[in-house]
Parts: structure tokens; C-alpha cells; sequence
């Protein structure tokens, strides 16, 4: 095979895209992005449907704000988040598709 034959992605490409699944790695981050894909909430919505504390909540925003997933608005004193990115949302479905699909883990 010849290498110059195929193309590569750049560093920086790797690097975003890891990143990306990396966030959608994470259980609490995936249960915040399929909230934020239904509705904009604040953080004391996000604690209290998830049940957890505003601080894990305001934690993992940061992560998800800092990879330009989710993005807030001021409303008075709150914040409100939302999704920032529909493709990651998009890739969010469609594995929560895969996973709900019939015999998606049997024989693995």
C-alpha cells in the first residue's frame, strides 16, 4: 500500500474529535445533553431531574461549556443552558439508537 495514497486528519482534527467523545463518555454528561437537547434549564432543573447537586452539575456545564456543547443565556440572576452543537446531539441520538436497537449487545 501506498502511503501517500489515503489522507489523514490533522492533529488538531484527533484532537477535537477525541475530545467530543470523551464528554460523550461520561454518564452524567449524557444524561445532561439529552436533557438540554429537550429543553433549556437552569442548573437547579438539571440537579433536581438528575438528582444531583448544583455543584456537580455546574462542574460538568463547565466542561461541556469549555468544549462549546452546551451554551447559556442570563435570565435575571439565572442562567439558562442549552445545547450549542446539533451535531453532537445528533451523534448523542443516534447511539442511544443503536443501544435501544434489539440485539444491539447480545453475543459481545
Amino acid at each position: 500500500m501506498n502511503k501517500n495514497k489515503h489522507s489523514f486528519l490533522s492533529s488538531e482534527a484527533v484532537e477535537s474529535v477525541s475530545l467530543i467523545f470523551k464528554a460523550l463518555a461520561d454518564p452524567t454528561r449524557i444524561k445532561i445533553l439529552y436533557l438540554l437537547s429537550q429543553e433549556e434549564c437552569s442548573v437547579n432543573h438539571i440537579a433536581e431531574v438528575l438528582e444531583m447537586s448544583q455543584s456537580a452539575i455546574s462542574h460538568q456545564l463547565s466542561m461541556l461549556r469549555n468544549l462549546r456543547l452546551v451554551k447559556y443565556r442570563r435570565e435575571g440572576k439565572t442562567l439558562l443552558y442549552s445545547c450549542d452543537d446539533e451535531h453532537v446531539i445528533s451523534l448523542l441520538m443516534q447511539a442511544i439508537h443503536h443501544s435501544e436497537h434489539k440485539g444491539a449487545f447480545d453475543d459481545a
